[in-house]
């Protein structure tokens, strides 16, 4: 990274995240399958660690269904956006922003990213949100369907 303060401060604005091995990803999985096509390994992401584990997911050639999570699947920037339209199917799930800041806070604090609520609620203002909205802005034409996800308490676990 040409400024890894920057980067450590944006961590998950998509800059800081390997697009170009994501879509080399998607391209090789697209290839046919032969007998002598091999198992491809995908990275995963270590919350603990608070990084990427390269090669952590092995693809089987006997594969015939992948579901990517991520938060760029449909982002329309280069090379999001070519990487979107190998998929047979794209999904968005939409979340409003506010419902976004309180399940985020939380997870920030449990994972250790922020050492408590009022560093969290920084964080998610001052980074997530606008990766959230800049997701939300450039977002590709063809996702083919959108989940909506809310708040429900009837899903709440009980206390």
């Amino acid at each position: 990274m040409p400024d890894p303060t920057e980067a450590f401060a944006r961590r998950g604005a998509p800059f800081t995240i390997d697009g170009a091995g994501f879509l080399t990803l998607t391209q090789d999985l697209r290839q046919s399958v032969s007998g002598s096509t091999k198992t491809i390994f995908a990275p995963s992401f270590d919350h603990a660690l608070k990084d990427p584990r390269e090669n952590d997911i092995a693809i089987e050639p006997t594969a015939r269904i992948i579901i990517f999570e991520g938060i760029y699947l449909s982002l329309d920037r280069e090379p999001w956006n070519r990487a979107a339209r190998l998929m047979d199917e794209l999904w968005f799930v939409d979340v409003e922003f506010e419902v976004a800041r309180r399940r985020l806070v939380p997870r920030h604090v449990r994972a250790g990213i922020s050492s408590d609520e009022e560093e969290a609620d920084r964080r998610v203002r001052e980074n997530d949100l606008i990766n959230g909205r800049d997701i939300v802005e450039y977002r590709i034409e063809r996702v083919d369907e959108v989940v909506y996800s809310r708040e429900d308490d009837r899903w709440k676990p009980d206390s």
